[in-house]
């Protein structure tokens, strides 16, 4: 494990503590912590040091990303928005623009990307947001609903459609129209800052739009999903590993009818399933970073496997390690429950399981040919 990497761990898990729990039930992270991890360039890892970043690889983020989702799915969900919204600076961004915006991501400022509308999901195609030109600046118009990380935000990527193609244009939170309402009692990573965002009549310098615009919007978007879902997939496998540290120690200390749970059969099927799971993961994540860092033409299957795999796993793990600690984790801010819901909402964004068969029932076929 490269020295930054081990520093970067133990400096996170120093920062949670045990406050992982409190942050849940308050639905708030406080943004010191959030500003902290940014100017430490950790919340969006792989940005090159030109930038102020740490240069981090793929597999090494991702080993990041694992243990932060661990502590807390929330402050994982910054990391994924803020890496998304680094990687498509970098990506779709000329040299101008990079030099402007991603010194400022990891000097402690923060980022939300924001995709999804009312009627636009997975299917971008339905996207209503405007970007319009107008001399030598732009006018945005849209509803964006459950932007993660937007409450925090002082940048929101948004993607929109830019004449009869797409772009991506980086918008000032405290631009004049735009309005950051916070979702009420979300079910999963609580304290993540999700929000809605109304773009009213918001006029931007032309220079915002990333690249110019004008590019293909469904290449747009997943341009921004594969970081966004290697980067979930990751968090999955910290969800299984806490799931399983929680469920071990209950079941190998815990005693009915004489003996420890552990001893119990059907409780250790739950055990070794749960070991099982967090391997799987782990090993599709690996590969998928392996893809990622060697820009094999893999790449995006890839992501999209570990995706499924993690979030499905990550769902019936945390799921099982409910059914281990039985009352002892029925406790709203435990790990355990905490997972529980985390996990089912990782089953949804950055396209949801049926989305993510789909894309891997197509690639099959054409494999196939």
């Amino acid at each position: 494990m490269p020295e930054w990497l081990a520093q970067a761990r133990q400096g996170v898990t120093d920062l949670v503590g045990d406050q992982a729990a409190e942050w849940d039930l308050e639905g708030l992270l406080p943004t010191e912590t959030l500003r902290t991890l940014g100017k430490l360039g950790l919340l969006c890892a792989e940005v090159p040091p030109a930038y102020g970043g740490v240069g981090a690889n793929s597999s090494e983020n991702g080993a990041l990303t694992a243990h932060v989702g661990s502590l807390c799915s929330s402050l994982r969900s910054v990391m994924t928005s803020q890496g998304m919204a680094a990687w498509t600076i970098q990506r779709l961004g000329d040299a101008r623009q990079r030099q402007e915006y991603l010194p400022r991501l990891t000097g402690g400022e923060l980022a939300a990307v924001a995709f999804s509308e009312r009627e636009a999901g997975s299917d971008v195609t339905a996207l209503t947001t405007r970007i319009r030109a107008d001399g030598d600046t732009v006018v945005v118009d849209g509803r964006k609903t459950w932007t993660t990380v937007a409450r925090y935000a002082d940048l929101i990527v948004v993607f929109g459609r830019y004449g009869d193609e797409g772009a991506a244009v980086v918008v000032p939170a405290e631009t004049p129209g735009v309005t950051v309402r916070p979702v009420p009692n979300p079910s999963g990573c609580r304290a993540a800052g999700h929000a809605d965002v109304d773009l009213d009549a918001v006029r931007l310098p032309a220079s915002a739009v990333l690249g110019g615009g004008g590019q293909q919007l469904q290449l747009l978007v997943t341009t921004a999903l594969s970081y966004g879902r290697i980067s979930v997939a990751w968090g999955c496998v910290g969800i299984l590993r806490a799931c399983l540290l929680a469920a071990g120690s209950h079941a190998g200390t815990r005693r009915q009818f004489g003996r420890p749970l552990a001893e119990h059969q059907l409780v250790a099927r739950h055990l070794a399933e749960l070991m099982a799971a967090e391997q799987a993961a782990t090993r599709v994540c690996e590969h998928a970073s392996r893809c990622w860092d060697e820009r094999s033409p893999e790449m995006v299957i890839a992501t999209v496997l570990a995706k499924y795999i993690g979030s499905t796993e990550a769902a019936r793990g945390a799921a099982a390690a409910v059914q281990v600690l039985a009352s002892a984790g029925a406790q709203d801010g435990h790990v355990v429950a905490r997972a529980y819901r985390d996990a089912k909402l990782m089953e949804l964004i950055e396209g949801s399981s049926e989305i993510c068969q789909l894309i891997l029932a197509q690639h099959a076929v054409a494999q196939s040919h």
